[in-house]
């Protein structure tokens, strides 16, 4: 038989087409644009960014075989979403706005993230 996992998901602050910039790691100081979220592995591909090389074989879908450069996933907490109207890496916070919709907002500038 088997267990179930019953832990739930920790709410991701980072979603996709955001820019965030890398704040540690080998990557640091660099931005992005978010294109993936991997949230059971707490992880997101961010575009150009870890870049990292796999051997494809030929197959029917790709022609061409040989070593190619993709982006591999970079953990969660070693992002930082960056605000557009300050333009400056700083953390996030949710509220909840009067007509009952929940929006991300800049700790920074007070500045409503989602559109």
């Amino acid at each position: 038989m088997a267990v179930k996992n019953h832990f739930k998901h920790k709410k991701l602050n980072i979603r996709k087409n955001d820019i965030v910039k890398v704040v540690t790691g080998k990557e640091a100081g660099k931005t992005g644009k978010v294109l993936r979220v991997l949230p059971k592995k707490n992880r997101v591909v961010v575009e150009k960014l870890n870049m990292v090389k796999r051997h494809q074989r030929p197959g029917p879908h790709s022609r061409q075989g040989g070593i190619i450069e993709k982006e591999g996933p970079i953990q969660i907490s070693n992002l930082m979403v960056v605000c557009p109207k300050c333009t400056d890496p700083s953390p996030m916070g949710r509220k909840v706005l009067e007509d009952g919709t929940r929006m991300r907002f800049c700790k920074k500038c007070d500045e409503v993230i989602d559109s």
